[in-house]
């Protein structure tokens, strides 16, 4: 019994020492492939890095030969350019030098013809005097004949004019007719140029203007027709003003379409406030309800003119007088001329078109109606002053008359581009009339014109999807 045990024992462990054999025979092949996979990436790392290191040198063996080609190409051109260089310093050379030989030439020859010229003049200098004198005597003694036969006739001219009592009164009549009818020519000349300059021309002061001229209606005809058989605006269509200003100007707007009706004297305006408050506009707005044209002119046009600015400012009232329909006559920025002349220092060219404005504007018309607008009424002239009727303050707009202007220029720059234009813009989904209400908020001490210019802005950011 013990000894199967032993036995027992014995094979055991001579399986386990089998079994270990086996192990350390599997664990030999796995060192033996893993050496071998090292081995082999090795020599792959190697025969790439072997790869690259000949592929650098072939690109570097390139490069040298690029380097070599366009030195070489180099070298070539700079040759070329000096043999061209030495070609055209040689052609130049022989170019200066065939002229000079020429030079030589011509000048031996001019000397040699200058010398037989000379030696022929000394031989024939007798018979040279001779000629010179003949014909001296003769041009002597044809000038004599035709000084005695011009006095001859005309004395027996005048002797038988004077005689004729009727041919020297029919002479100065005729000289007396001659010097009327230049006259007259001259003067009737200048004042058909003057009437012609009134009628079809506008003035160099006068920078738009709503009067249709001749040329304007051959040119465009179908507009003119459109112009003259459109209906009177609304003086305060697209003017957004305060309730108080909005109820005065439209009784001004009325007034002044009533005088145009009646045809009565037209009152001047003064139109004062910052920058941008809706004057010019108004100013326009006020001549299309009334029915009459509109001119505008800005009072720092008048300085520049110099002496001729006189002339320009009473072919400004002519111009304004010959309108049938009546003429606004605006003046934007009229302090910039209409100054004091006592205390302000302004050159006597503009105090002299500014007493030329005086002079025109001392009586109220019934052809024009003048609106002055300014930033500083204060600054005005005395004179100017007394022609004023009537002073209409613009004010910057408040929060509700922001909030209205506001929700317009949106509506006009920013909506109806939006939904109507052929390129339509961009716009996010928010409450529109809540955002218009901040916006009037935030634009407080702004003017019209500022909000206007800010909603063409938004139009710009949507048209650039910003």
């Amino acid at each position: 019994m013990q000894e199967q045990t032993l036995q027992l024992e014995q094979q055991s462990k001579l399986k386990e020492y089998e079994a270990a054999v086996e192990q350390l025979k599997s664990e030999q092949i796995r060192v033996q492939a893993e050496e071998r996979r090292k081995t082999l990436s090795e020599e792959t790392r190697q025969h790439q890095a072997r790869a690259q290191y000949q592929d650098k040198l072939a690109r570097q063996r390139y490069e040298d030969q690029l380097k070599q080609q366009q030195l070489l190409n180099e070298e070539n051109l700079r040759k070329q350019e000096e043999s061209v260089q030495k070609q055209e310093a040689m052609r130049r050379a022989t170019v200066e030098r065939e002229m000079e030989l020429r030079h030589k030439n011509e000048m031996l020859r001019v000397e040699a013809e200058a010398r037989a010229r000379a030696r022929a003049e000394r031989e024939n200098a007798d018979i040279t005097r001779e000629q010179i004198r003949l014909k001296a005597a003769e041009h002597r003694q044809t000038i004599l004949e035709s000084i005695r036969t011009a006095g001859t006739l005309f004395g027996e001219g005048f002797r038988g004019f004077v005689t004729d009592w009727d041919k020297v009164t029919a002479t100065v009549a005729g000289l007396t007719l001659l010097a009327v009818g230049v006259y007259s020519a001259k003067n009737a000349t200048a004042v058909a140029g003057r009437y012609v300059e009134a009628r079809l021309g506008k003035p160099s002061l006068v920078r738009e203007t709503s009067r249709i001229s001749v040329l304007d209606a051959l040119r465009h005809p179908v507009q003119v027709s459109r112009r003259l058989l459109s209906k009177p605006q609304d003086a305060l269509e697209g003017v957004i003003l305060s309730p108080s200003l909005e109820a005065r100007v439209r009784d001004i707007a009325i007034a002044t379409r009533n005088t145009k009706r009646n045809k009565s004297l037209y009152r001047n305006i003064l139109m004062y406030g910052p920058p941008g408050t809706g004057k010019t506009l108004f100013a326009k707005k006020l001549a299309l309800h009334s029915g009459m044209d509109y001119a505008i002119m800005t009072g720092g046009d008048g300085a520049p003119m110099g002496r001729e600015g006189v002339t320009a400012m009473h072919k400004v009232f002519d111009w304004a007088n010959t309108s049938r329909r009546g003429l606004l006559l605006f003046v934007d920025e009229a302090d910039a001329f209409l100054r004091k002349r006592a205390t302000e220092k302004i050159s006597e060219d503009l105090r002299a078109a500014l007493n030329a404005f005086l002079h025109r504007t001392g009586q109220h018309s019934s052809k024009f109606m003048l609106v002055l607008a300014s930033n500083q009424p204060e600054d005005f002239d005395w004179a100017v002053s007394d022609r004023i009727d009537e002073m209409v303050c613009f004010h910057l707009p408040r929060l509700e008359e922001r909030e209205r202007l506001v929700r317009m220029y949106f509506d006009k720059f920013v909506l109806k581009p939006a939904t109507e234009g052929k390129q339509r813009l961009k716009l996010a989904q928010f409450d529109y009339s809540r955002k218009c209400s901040e916006v009037a908020q935030l634009t407080e001490g702004m003017s019209g014109r500022e909000i206007a210019q800010l909603a063409v802005a938004w139009q710009v950011s949507g048209a650039l999807g910003l």
